[in-house]
């Protein structure tokens, strides 16, 4: 099965890419936020909310797009799935961020680094794979990689969960509990959206 497009069917398919690569950039501010003193970490969080600044203005001219174009690459609803899907998990790195800040966290944990290690791969798949929608028939492998970066982040996160059970006290494990889910979460949207390119393969066949 191939699909062609023409040059002006694909805006959708680079503001899908673009929406992905947000979530690249987001990865980077929190990489930097982890390795920072506790008195950069505000700064670099301001940076980061204007990561999701534009990616909800990168969605809302997705809508547009949606909305106003006579073609589109795919159906209006499996695109906006997409878009859905990625706004999640900018939400839930937005949220590691933020509780870096409120809770005034100053050392991370090493798994936190491998979730987010994790997270960064499969963010760049991602933006790989979106601009790639117009030709469906070679991104089994993209679903496959992020299946199995997916059952990674599964892994890391109850080996986490469990060790911040068995040492730590019942503060310091509540935000840690915390933090975990919403790398987790992250993790988690990201596979929703390669399980969304799964599902729209199948239909386009």
């Amino acid at each position: 099965m191939k699909l062609r497009l023409f040059p002006q069917e694909t805006a959708a398919l680079e503001l899908l890419a673009d929406i992905a690569q947000q979530s690249v950039l987001a990865g980077q501010i929190l990489s930097e936020m982890f390795g920072a003193r506790r008195q950069d970490h505000e700064r670099i969080f301001e940076e980061l909310m204007k990561i999701d600044a534009r990616t909800s203005e990168l969605q809302r001219s997705l809508l547009t797009q949606l909305r106003t174009s006579f073609i589109n690459p795919l159906p209006r609803e499996d695109l906006l799935e997409l878009s859905e899907g990625l706004g999640k998990s900018m939400d839930q790195l937005v949220a590691v961020g933020e509780i870096i800040v409120v809770n005034r966290l100053e050392r991370m944990a090493r798994e936190a680094s491998d979730q987010l290690e994790i997270v960064n791969r499969q963010s760049e798949l991602t933006v790989a794979a979106m601009r790639g929608l117009g030709r469906l028939d070679e991104l089994e492998d993209y679903w496959a990689e992020m299946l199995r970066l997916a059952k990674r982040a599964d892994h890391t996160h109850r080996v986490w969960s469990a060790k911040a059970m068995r040492e730590l006290s019942l503060g310091a494990y509540a935000r840690v509990v915390e933090m975990a889910r919403a790398l987790q979460g992250a993790a988690q949207a990201l596979r929703g959206v390669a399980a969304s390119v799964g599902r729209i393969i199948v239909k386009e066949s």
